[in-house]
This record gives C-alpha cells, structure tokens and sequence, in this order.
C-alpha cells in the first residue's frame, strides 16, 4: 500500500509518517504540505490511500477533491480538529474521519479498513476484468458534439491529446476539437500500445512521433507529425521507454 500525508502543519504531518513508516504492509510513505501540492501528487503518483487534512490555506482538503474528482481520488481518511465536517467528509465517499488529536490504536483501525477495502477494490476489478471481453475494449471512435453537429472521429486520427480543465483537447492534423472527458478516464479508454501518456496533461499517438529531442533532466520533447511538440517528463518517460523496448 502506497500512501499521501497531506497537511500544511509539519508536526502534524509527522505525527502521521512515524506511525505508518513503522508499519511492514505500507510500501511507501509521501507527504505533501498544501492542497495544491496534494493535487499535484494524486495525479502524479496514484497514491493507495490518501490522509488529508481539511483546513488547508489557499485550497483545502475538499478542495483537492474537487480539483482532483471524487472518481479518481484513492481512499480518502479526512484528518482534522474540527468535527462539523464530518458530513462533508462522508458527502464526499471518505473512508473514515480521523479527529485530532487521535490514538495509535484508532489510526490502525482506520488502516485495517482502508487494507479491506483495498482487498474487495482488487478483487472486484479482477473479476472485471477477467468477466470483460478482450476484443473491441478499446475505443475506435469517438463521438464529439458542438453546436447541434454530432462528428464521429476516429481514434487513429488524433495526433495528441492535451488536458483541459475538465475536459481534453484534441488535436488532429492541426485543428485543436474539444472532447468533454477527462484526461485520466479517457486514457482508459484508448489502447495503450497506441496511446502513451508522456506527461501529466498529455497522451501523444506513438504513430504521430517524427523524433525525439533531448532537453534536459532526462525530460524529452516529442516532434508530433502535426508540427506540435510535447514534452516526455521524467515521471512518464518509463512508459514511453516500457513501450519502445529501449532506453531512452
């Protein structure tokens, strides 16, 4: 289990990674001290579990839900002082509500259920899965509607896709169509021998890729058959590299 500690108070903070860095069945303890920074790291990292604390300046803990989405953040314990959010916290699909100051004994309640329901989470994609039939599971089309106009675009026509807000562009053969999705889901959607995610707000076709250029810091730009460039940050790039078979 992978697990996020955000809260901008740093004892508080440490209160929590002491307890969870002494426990064999967390893999992986990350913090972050703001909001923004949470938002920043869920997307990056896919955090297991995340302990978020609510009062947050700039944007606080029901914030990073919102910025994130309730479908895409990982199982969420709220941390705080303050009770009266406890109904949010639970509007909002909270594993549980952790209320400052907490016991070691409650906060290991609060992982058992988090490693159960992780168990059924698993064991319920499997099923899934295996249930899913393999052929035609990717999209092929996509269907894009503007202005009383529904347009029926074909998947391997899209050079690159680029993060919107809520939302994606997509760019094909130099013309930029906005497509109401979000980046995160549509990326499930598309296969992944075609599509490769090369950075937090971008999936590029492999089939668009003229050549690759050295930047910096083991980042990459990608020269796109469209004329567009994208940059292969180092936290995707093992994928692209998965994908080639070689190095970078």
């Amino acid at each position: 289990m992978r697990v996020l500690v955000v809260d901008d108070e740093a004892p508080a903070r440490q209160r929590l990674m002491d307890v969870l860095q002494k426990d064999a069945g967390i893999a992986s303890v990350l913090e972050a001290t703001n909001g923004i920074e949470a938002v920043t790291m869920i997307e990056r990292e896919r955090p297991d579990l995340v302990f978020l604390d609510v009062q947050m300046p700039e944007l606080d803990g029901l914030g990073v839900i919102d910025a994130v989405g309730a479908a895409e953040m990982p199982l969420t314990v709220f941390v705080t002082a303050y009770d009266q959010h406890a109904i949010r916290a639970f509007e909002s699909n909270a594993l549980d509500y952790l209320l400052k100051p907490y016991s070691d004994e409650r906060l290991e309640e609060t992982l058992a259920r988090a490693r159960t329901r992780l168990t059924e989470t698993q064991a319920g994609n499997l099923v899934r899965l295996l249930a899913a039939p393999q052929a035609g599971r990717y999209r092929d089309r996509l269907v894009l509607k503007s202005a009383g106009v529904t347009r029926f675009l074909r998947v391997d026509e899209i050079d690159w896709i680029e993060g919107a807000g809520i939302y994606v562009n997509l760019h094909v053969g130099g013309k930029t169509l906005l497509y109401r999705c979000a980046l995160t889901q549509l990326a499930t959607n598309l296969d992944p021998t075609r599509f490769i995610r090369v950075h937090r707000s971008t999936i590029v076709n492999i089939d668009s890729i003229i050549q690759l250029n050295a930047v910096s810091h083991g980042e990459f730009d990608v020269l796109l058959r469209d004329g567009s460039v994208a940059r292969v940050s180092r936290t995707y790039r093992g994928l692209l590299e998965q994908r080639l078979g070689q190095p970078l």
